[in-house]
């Protein structure tokens, strides 16, 4: 059975905001995003959404009032149209806050690829 998986996972968490960290963040949820793929769901990330829109914007920095206006907002947004929630990588607030919404929401959640490709 096909299912839309939000691949949650950390974006600012431990990178001082830096640039090269951040990207290595969307790296990460973008490569579970192709497995996921790969094995027949559709997979998604808020950054994928967010990102684009945030710069559009006018955010000037990674925080600042634009970013957090729209960052957190579309990721609970799009975890509503979701059938579940895979959780990836280490320590993050934002990741954590998705799990347990989806918990609230009565959604699957997964913590490992293998749990959703097997």
């Amino acid at each position: 059975m096909s299912l839309m998986i939000l691949v949650a996972g950390p974006y600012r968490s431990g990178t001082g905001d830096d640039p090269a960290k951040l990207a290595a963040n969307v790296d990460a949820m973008n490569k579970a995003a192709l497995s996921l793929f790969r094995a027949g769901h559709l997979a998604v990330t808020g950054e994928a959404l967010a990102l684009p829109l945030i710069q559009l914007a006018g955010s000037t920095e990674v925080g600042d009032a634009t970013f957090d206006e729209i960052f957190h907002p579309i990721a609970r947004q799009l975890l509503s149209r979701c059938d579940a929630v895979l959780r990836i990588g280490g320590p993050s607030a934002g990741a954590d806050e998705m799990v347990e919404q989806a918990r609230a929401e009565g959604k699957r959640i997964f913590t490992s690829l293998d749990d959703v490709t097997a």
